[in-house]
């Protein structure tokens, strides 16, 4: 499986972007932001791979960061969506502009993407709700240094320094922090806390 491909930009439009690695051309479908933010040809690019490997094709689709990477990959696993309808939902939002959707239950943000419609915005909500305390706190893991915020044990700490990791300001998520806090007590979890913090930066 390739994980990663680092080479020469070959071409980027809305088919796709073409990477020359080592000489071999790879075409690298991708969404409509990472194309946008993809450097000028001839110039380096490294992407982050997702192989699909099916009996009739091979297809990589390409992330210049794991954040979004990460949506691609939770969103296939919502029933209806394919690949090519996870990278139309990461065309039209950000990933945190996604989180922050589902969060706050916002199926017409959803529906923005080209091709998605309210039954499948909804079933994106239902069944992704879930994941995005955890996705948060994944990325606060993995970013925090020891000893941060993070590895304080503090469920607001935690959660502020989650919401920070997704994108947010953190004066931003410290004031959306403070306010699930006061709706949902001092016993909040930290994904408790991160799901009500999202939903307040909605408001």
């Amino acid at each position: 499986m390739i994980a990663m491909l680092t080479g020469r930009l070959e071409s980027a439009n809305a088919g796709g972007a073409i990477v020359d690695v080592g000489g071999v051309g790879y075409l690298v479908y991708a969404s409509a932001r990472t194309l946008d933010r993809m450097p000028g040809n001839g110039e380096t690019v490294r992407l982050l791979i997702e192989t699909h490997v099916r009996e009739d094709h091979i297809h990589l689709y390409g992330f210049l960061d794991a954040r979004e990477r990460d949506w691609f990959r939770h969103l296939l696993t919502v029933q209806g969506v394919g690949a090519r309808m996870a990278l139309a939902v990461l065309s039209a939002l950000r990933p945190e502009e996604l989180a922050q959707a589902i969060a706050a239950e916002d199926k017409a943000q959803i529906t923005r993407a080209d091709g998605v419609g309210p039954k499948l915005a909804t079933r994106i909500v239902t069944e992704l709700k879930d994941r995005v305390g955890e996705l948060a706190l994944a990325r606060a893991a993995a970013i925090e240094p020891a000893g941060g915020a993070a590895a304080a044990g503090q469920p607001a700490g935690d959660a502020v320094s989650a919401l920070v990791n997704l994108g947010y300001a953190r004066t931003e998520a410290f004031g959306a922090v403070s306010r699930a806090t006061h709706q949902l007590g001092p016993e909040a979890t930290v994904e408790a806390l991160i799901r009500t913090g999202l939903q307040e930066l909605a408001a």
